[in-house]
């Protein structure tokens, strides 16, 4: 799936989910090493706990960030 981003560095998020553990998540611009640390560390986690971990940081004085963008990439994905 991908997922355009609002209001962070990167621009798309690319990921794959299979039987509800995420796979694949490649973030497009942004913080390079950061957000590939970021799909490193969720590779093979539940989505459930990815969006548990990740939902609602933010960067900054903005009101999200990439790992919150993933996270409502995930919620999306999920119908939720």
């Amino acid at each position: 799936m991908t997922y355009k981003t609002k209001g962070t560095c990167s621009s798309r998020i690319d990921f794959d989910i299979t039987d509800g553990i995420l796979h694949n998540v490649v973030f497009t611009g942004g913080c390079n090493g950061n957000l590939k640390g970021i799909g490193s560390l969720v590779e093979g986690m539940k989505v459930e706990d990815v969006i548990a971990r990740l939902d609602g940081i933010t960067c900054g004085f903005k009101n999200t960030s990439c790992p919150d963008q993933l996270a409502k990439a995930l919620k999306e994905a999920l119908g939720q």
